[in-house]
């Protein structure tokens, strides 16, 4: 039988944010994202719920070790750049939860930007004040 490599990894975006995950299959459930434990680095419960969120509809979350080196946007943004990368590792660490997570829609890369300014405008479409007469 092939042995298993000692870890999976995957990249992550969404916005300007890019997330390179590390996943170790024998592990007992820690994340470290830039050297910091993940509670110490997203401070709100909803962001951190939400890169939680791969690893419970498979449950793994007890099951697997993660390093994540993000760089690049803001909090929000590198939040979900970690969530589609976990998404994205736990994909090639097995096929079979591929159907699970992208029904969850954990592995389509969100591709909204941020619109560019316009010459002219004030904005990417406001303009300056109108007045008829």
């Amino acid at each position: 039988m092939a042995k298993l490599p000692t870890y999976f990894y995957a990249n992550g975006y969404r916005k300007t944010a890019t997330a390179k995950v590390r996943l170790f299959p024998k592990g007992k459930g820690d994340i470290v994202v830039n050297g910091k434990p993940l509670k110490d680095y997203l401070k709100t419960g909803a962001q951190f719920h939400a890169v939680l969120a791969p690893l419970k509809i498979v449950g793994m979350e007890k099951t697997v070790d993660l390093t994540v080196v993000v760089a690049g946007g803001g909090i929000i943004g590198q939040a979900e750049a970690i969530r589609h990368g976990i998404a994205r590792a736990l994909t090639s660490l097995d096929l079979t939860l591929r159907p699970t997570l992208k029904k969850a829609g954990f592995l389509t890369r969100d591709p909204r930007e941020k619109e560019r300014k316009k010459p002219g405008l004030h904005r990417a479409r406001r303009a300056p004040q109108w007045s008829k007469r």
